[in-house]
């Protein structure tokens, strides 16, 4: 079941998203959904990882002793500003 969703998010950011999402031929809702399930996702242990997630693993470099919170965060500033931007 679906349900509507209104967001409030900078005209400027929209407009890279929509075009973005035109170019991997996805629609912006579809990619907002992935990203909130992304979010809400149980992290998986490293034994039901697939062989290429796993050697992908660790490939992006965070700050030193930060919460698995402010990991969080900056995975997801970095996808921000890698996609959106």
């Amino acid at each position: 079941m679906t349900t509507k969703l209104t967001l409030t998010i900078e005209k400027s950011v929209i407009e890279k998203a929509k075009k973005y999402a035109k170019g991997t031929q996805r629609s912006l809702s579809e990619m907002v959904q992935k990203y909130l399930e992304s979010l809400v996702m149980e992290k998986t242990d490293e034994e039901e990882m697939s062989p290429i997630v796993r050697k992908l693993a660790g490939s992006l470099k965070f700050p030193k002793e930060v919460s698995d919170e402010d990991l969080d965060n900056y995975r997801r500033e970095y996808l921000e500003k890698k996609h959106l931007l």
